[in-house]
């Protein structure tokens, strides 16, 4: 018999972090893979929340994907967040947890300590974030795997994967020109500080502005983030704002020669490629979670330290982006520390490596 595989995508966002250990497991017969879509909420005029589930499930099924709303009866669960309601699947499902993203927020080992009866295996993408669970004296909570690599970075690696020249053509955007991506989080948010100020950049350098998804949704965040910025982009044609509906920032990752972000998880990403970013630290009291524990793991100022320089207000835009695209040997040096603490496997192979280790869990089960 195969063995029977859940895909959780609870948000149409974690998609990047669940496909490429999905592409792994599409290439094993004896892996019958489904997917199953959560609501994904979105506010309409402050009020009303409507779901994307329909939207979703339509463009998946006719991209060749089997979706289901079935949640009983797999033998293993794949998902990008510790699940919503984990008393509702079969309790020896075996659960492969690949976080949606590689930042420094807490959230995503607070969400599975939280789950105190449940087991994860946890696919960390280096040292650094067992290190820091381990700090906790949380590293019993669940088996963690730190030499595997984490499968939402494999397409930054895949060569020819991304094609920069075509993206160029399709932005329209001056190729002579180095770009920088405006890549604000949701909450906590470098938006109201920044705001128009980012437009300083014109018309020396290529402007790309990718929002987080929360930014459009309305549910997390007001929509007068997202409306800021597409009035922004009416006004300037040389900003150019990924609309709404595309959700991967990695082909604008790819392309960015540096970017400018606060406590995103892109930051990170931004560092697994080896390219320069740019931290906004923002203006506020050690944010914790109501359970008072640190929403963060590290304290932004000291995040990347020496390597990626730091913004403290709007003025110090023009001097930050410079810094960033001309490096010195110590940011250069600085730089390989942090990625080889931060990173293991950056070679495009960290979904084969996961496969391997679930084909070793799923061995001795009987079908």
């Amino acid at each position: 018999m195969s063995i029977k595989v859940l895909f959780d995508l609870k948000k149409e966002y974690y998609f990047n972090s669940l496909y490429p250990l999905y592409k792994e497991l599409s290439k094993d017969p004896d892996y019958d893979l489904w997917i199953n879509i959560g609501k994904d909420h979105k506010r309409f005029l402050g009020i009303f929340l409507f779901s994307n589930k329909k939207r979703l499930q339509s463009t998946l099924e006719k991209q060749g994907y089997k979706v289901t709303d079935k949640i009983k009866g797999y033998d293993l669960i794949v998902c990008g967040d510790a699940l919503k309601n984990p008393q509702k699947y079969d309790q020896d499902i075996v659960k492969i947890h690949l976080d949606h993203g590689v930042g420094i927020k807490t959230l995503r080992i607070r969400n599975i300590v939280k789950q105190k009866n449940q087991h994860y295996h946890v696919f960390l993408e280096g040292q650094y974030w067992y290190d820091y669970i381990k700090s906790l004296g949380w590293d019993n909570k669940a088996t963690f795997y730190t030499n595997t690599g984490i499968p939402k970075l494999d397409p930054l690696f895949w060569q020819g994967y991304y094609d920069n020249k075509k993206l160029i053509k399709q932005l329209k955007i001056d190729p002579a020109k180095k770009t920088v991506l405006f890549a604000p989080s949701y909450k906590p948010s470098c938006i109201e500080f920044i705001r128009e100020k980012i437009t300083d950049l014109l018309p020396d350098y290529n402007l790309i502005i990718k929002l987080h998804p929360y930014s459009w949704g309305g549910k997390y965040a007001s929509h007068s983030q997202h409306r800021f910025y597409e009035k922004l982009a009416d006004n300037y044609q040389e900003v150019f704002l990924i609309p709404e509906n595309d959700y991967d920032i990695y082909p604008y990752l790819y392309l960015a020669d540096t970017m400018v972000s606060d406590t995103s998880s892109v930051i990170n990403e931004f560092l697994a490629m080896g390219k320069f970013g740019i931290i906004y630290v923002l203006p506020f009291e050690k944010l914790n979670h109501s359970d008072g524990m640190p929403a963060l793991s590290i304290d932004p100022k000291e995040w990347l330290k020496g390597a990626f320089p730091h913004m403290f207000n709007p003025g110090d835009l023009i001097h930050a982006v410079k810094s960033a695209l001309n490096p010195t040997q110590k940011m250069v040096d600085k730089l390989e520390e942090y990625r080889n603490y931060f990173f293991s496997g950056l070679d495009g192979k960290a979904g084969m490596r996961v496969k391997r280790e679930i084909d070793k869990l799923m061995k001795d089960r009987k079908f």
